[in-house]
């Protein structure tokens, strides 16, 4: 079973204001090290890798070491100052929840980055410790404090990302609905035949980047307007705390306070039923009040199960529109983009290697794309399309069966239009030998099996022969084009068996 940041029962996370300074993880190899420290992080790495992917984990988590636990204090190490910047804009929000489940409110988190810098292969270390919250991408506190309301105008926290804007959202035919939707309610909250707004798709896709662009737009341009940006999660612990401290009507009074409420994963009010009912009212309350209502799922509120009939009939008022995955020009426009943001300009044979390869998800594009620059900016690593395939052979390829030679040597002896005996045979005629280097080389990169094991495989031949193969191979892939085409295409192939 996969570990949770949240569940209904752990009531306790949520009163605080956060005192988190910055925050990061530890690798597999420090767990259980450096005493109580090790053993806090041990447990949050239990959380974190069941809420990232693993190329994310490996990439981000895997490189910090705890040093010291003092004071309600970790304090912990980085490797440099991008890598600090990254996680905290990338992956405060899951630090800081996470962190303050573990080590309960109260506890404070401290980087240490450890600059190397290399000058005629010496290296020299300085440490900078960095204050609290040097520029906090999510807000201090988690949920709304309902103690005495004032409901003047935004005297709470919006929860917003001021990231998340129409500026920095690639449009395109699969999500154009829904963003000029999202634009006429920014333009005129609860003045629209689109209330609610009620966007769905799979995840990843850029629901969540586009209901908060409509926070931050109405934020710039209305400002008496209160803005409460939340999640089904958030609304139900709050629900659940207003319950067990007596709170239930200042609960009421602050949501009906509200003039354009963003409500993400609606689905999960699922089984819910005292949740659901109190959304009911206050969905009611809102809307007749002509208050704008915008919410997000994974599915269309047809669908959505264990859900109350009325609440899905009042999700169906307005304007319901999907987001799909997004085709290739536009994968290829939202790499440009984010590259230009991050200040690294992409040759665009990788951003379209990049593009036909990571299809699923906008949020699977940009982890393939951090990865990418980690291995530039961390590893020192050349930008070129060699190592975006390797990023990707870690990201995308997905066999429902564990990927074999015998598959390999397949494919390509059909796309070479030769019979696979043949590859592991002694001949040495030229295209017979160049289907076998091929064969080898593409064993290399996408089996975890060694030089030793793979020579094996094709015809008894020694480790050399295939380090051979595979030099050879890697030199026609950046001189000869008929080679290059002819690798791009079994990749793809065999991604797609």
């Amino acid at each position: 079973m996969k570990n949770k940041i949240f569940s209904e029962q752990n009531t306790d996370l949520f009163n605080f204001p956060a005192a988190i300074e910055q925050q990061t993880v530890l690798p597999d190899v420090a767990r259980g090290q450096n005493g109580k420290a090790g053993a806090y992080w041990s447990k949050c790495l239990n959380i974190i890798q069941d809420n990232v992917s693993s190329q994310v984990f490996k990439t981000w988590f895997e490189q910090i070491k705890p040093l010291q636990w003092e004071n309600n204090q970790l304090t912990i190490q980085v490797p440099s100052q991008f890598f600090y910047e990254w996680i905290e804009e990338h992956y405060y929000s899951l630090l800081q929840k996470t962190v303050l489940e573990v080590m309960g409110a109260g506890a404070k988190l401290q980087y240490q980055v450890i600059v190397e810098e290399i000058e005629d292969k010496s290296q020299e270390s300085r440490t900078i410790k960095l204050p609290a919250f040097k520029h906090p991408p999510a807000p201090e506190q988690t949920m709304i404090n309902f103690n005495e309301p004032t409901f003047q105008v935004q005297d709470f926290p919006t929860f917003l990302n001021n990231r998340y804007t129409f500026d920095n959202f690639i449009a395109g035919e699969s999500n154009q609905l829904a963003k000029s939707a999202a634009m006429a309610i920014a333009n005129n909250p609860g003045g629209t035949r689109y209330n609610p707004l009620f966007v769905y798709g799979d995840t990843g896709l850029g629901k969540t980047h586009l209901i908060q662009a409509i926070g931050n737009e109405i934020i710039r341009g209305n400002g008496h307007k209160r803005v409460l940006y939340s999640n089904s999660e958030r609304f139900t612990m709050e629900f659940i705390n207003a319950i067990q401290n007596n709170k239930s009507n200042e609960f009421v009074n602050f949501y009906r306070s509200i003039d354009v409420l963003l409500l993400d994963d609606i689905q999960f009010f699922g089984g819910k039923e005292k949740t659901q009912d109190n959304f009911f009212h206050t969905f009611n309350a809102l809307h007749q009040a002509g208050k704008q209502l915008v919410l997000t799922s994974d599915k269309p509120p047809r669908d959505l199960k264990d859900v109350d009939e009325r609440l899905i009939s009042r999700f169906q008022w307005g304007l319901t529109v999907d987001i799909q995955a997004p085709d290739l020009e536009m994968r290829m426009a939202i790499l440009q983009k984010k590259s230009a943001d991050e200040g690294i300009e992409l040759p665009t044979e990788t951003i379209e290697f990049l593009a036909r390869n990571v299809k699923s998800s906008i949020r699977e594009l940009e982890g393939t794309l951090i990865s990418l620059l980690a291995k530039v900016m961390l590893d020192r690593r050349e930008l070129n399309l060699d190592l975006a395939r390797e990023i990707i052979y870690g990201i995308s390829i997905r066999d429902p069966k564990p990927l074999t030679i015998d598959d390999i040597i397949e494919i390509v002896a059909k796309y070479y239009k030769l019979p696979p005996e043949l590859l592991i045979s002694k001949s040495r005629k030229h295209e017979v030998a160049l289907a076998r280097q091929m064969s080898m080389y593409l064993s290399k990169q996408l089996i975890s099996l060694s030089l030793k094991n793979i020579g094996e495989h094709f015809g008894g031949r020694d480790h050399s022969t295939v380090m051979h193969s595979c030099h050879t191979i890697q030199n026609y892939l950046s001189t000869d084009k008929t080679v290059k085409i002819a690798y791009d295409s079994l990749v793809e192939k065999i991604r797609k068996m």
